[in-house]
């Protein structure tokens, strides 16, 4: 597992805790700059862009996860 991936997975729980950025839903529609804003400072040198590079990596372990969540049920 990345570290990148591992540092994703805990920014966004955070950001779902924080119940700033969360609704009954999902999160609000800001919440990618602020995802990016916590990885900036976790990983200063990733540069990992809020439009781009968050949504696939987000949308890849929702893929992968889902998987793994229909193998146990």
């Amino acid at each position: 597992v990345l570290e990148e991936d591992v540092t994703l997975v805990a920014c966004i729980v955070d950001l779902y805790n924080v119940e700033i950025y969360n609704v009954n839903t999902g999160f609000k529609a800001d919440y990618l700059n602020e995802l990016e804003r916590m990885l900036e400072k976790v990983l200063p040198h990733a540069m990992l862009k809020a439009k781009y590079n968050l949504e696939l990596m987000i949308r890849t372990l929702k893929n992968d996860w889902a998987i793994i969540y229909y193998m146990l049920s």
